[in-house]
């Protein structure tokens, strides 16, 4: 199964059935014969924070942000991951940019306001 797109809907399957640790496997495996495809990237990035490795999220949504900047649901998983990793001077900016491309998503805002607030003085 060296198809891409068969190892992507495999991996997504298995996201969807909420198996993150599995679902990475073959998005990994996708990722590497289409390291262009934010489609496949998103997805593994998904399935990484799923499976807590939020640092490895983070480089996967860093790829989809690079490549689409107005793509607020990257911009947003990008900011909990960094979040997740303790990093939340880098995860300000994607959870600004989330909240201002959607600024009717409640939940961005929470996320924004929750490492502004971990932020403190150093906002």
């Amino acid at each position: 199964m060296d198809d891409a797109y068969a190892l992507y809907r495999s991996g997504a399957d298995l996201l969807e059935r909420g198996d993150h640790h599995a679902a990475t496997l073959p998005l990994t495996r996708a990722r590497d014969l289409e390291p262009e495809s934010r489609m496949v990237r998103e997805a593994l990035g998904r399935a990484l924070f799923g499976a807590h490795r939020f640092r490895d999220a983070a480089a996967e949504f860093e790829a989809v942000v690079a490549g689409e900047p107005t793509n607020d649901y990257a911009q947003f998983c990008l900011g909990r991951a960094l979040q997740r990793c303790g990093r939340h001077a880098e995860a300000r900016p994607p959870l600004t940019m989330a909240t201002l491309l959607r600024p009717d998503r409640q939940d961005y805002r929470v996320y924004r306001d929750r490492t502004i607030a971990a932020l403190g003085d150093d906002a």
